[in-house]
């Protein structure tokens, strides 16, 4: 089924709104099926509202409210649960993501006849932030790489395309979406990496300081490396088969 959910947290994103979702509208005119999810986190400007008006206009267009602001990974979350789309593509709610990018993310998804793979992570080319963010995410995405050997430069771009079932399959917690390359190389799956453009933020603030992400990053390393060192891939059996001798069993 070539259907494609497009995901969008959102957070205080009022003026984005429309304009990002027009443009993810006329970037998905060329699939036969699809359906857009935004994921209100939050909000306490009129986000909500906004999305809700498109809704007259937009029949695939669904709206998802937290009571309170949960973060990047848990808005995610809740509308990847809540899609039906087998394939779904992430990308930021502030615009700084173009939409016109996102048939980079979903076409190797829906021309893969292997089944292997599981992700398209986006990296950003010629990035519209500030110094100081550019220079603090240049040196915790070499950090990062170190250590996890994830095979990316910009694990940070909000354009992601992956199978549904294969990150329901992930661990939650909280700040995941940065580490979606490092998890599905942890469980097999193939990987496609697809440069992507960049705008400058036209509304609303980060919600982070590069100090608190400095902080927070250092902690989800470290948990993210355990996950990596703790996995034990075991082969299924079918039912009645038997381990051949010298290869199972005590």
């Amino acid at each position: 089924m070539k259907s494609v959910a497009i995901v969008i947290p959102m957070h205080n994103e009022a003026e984005a709104a429309e304009p990002l979702i027009q443009g993810i509208v006329a970037a998905c005119s060329v699939l036969p099926e699809f359906e857009i999810i935004a994921v209100d986190d939050g909000s306490t400007d009129d986000t909500a509202a906004r999305i809700e008006a498109l809704q007259a206009r937009i029949p695939q267009l669904r709206l998802l409210r937290h009571p309170h602001s949960g973060g990047q990974s848990a808005a995610v979350h809740s509308g990847v649960c809540a899609a039906r789309s087998p394939i779904c593509c992430t990308l930021d709610g502030d615009g700084q993501n173009p939409p016109e990018e996102l048939p980079k993310l979903w076409t190797p998804l829906l021309n893969d006849t292997s089944g292997r793979i599981g992700l398209v992570a986006g990296q950003r080319v010629g990035r519209r932030d500030d110094l100081s963010k550019r220079l603090a995410s240049r040196i915790a995405n070499a950090l990062r790489g170190w250590i996890l050997k994830d095979g990316t430069r910009d694990t940070g771009c909000g354009l992601k395309g992956f199978r549904r079932d294969m990150f329901l399959g992930f661990p939650y917690f909280d700040h995941m979406h940065r580490y979606l390359p490092a998890l599905a190389r942890r469980d097999g799956w193939e990987i496609v990496l697809v440069d992507v453009t960049h705008r400058e933020r036209q509304t609303g603030q980060s919600n982070y300081s590069n100090l608190q992400r400095a902080v927070v990053g250092v902690r989800d390393l470290i948990g993210v490396a355990w996950l990596i060192a703790r996995r034990k891939k075991v082969r299924a059996l079918e039912e009645g088969a038997r381990p051949s001798p010298g290869k199972g069993g005590r």
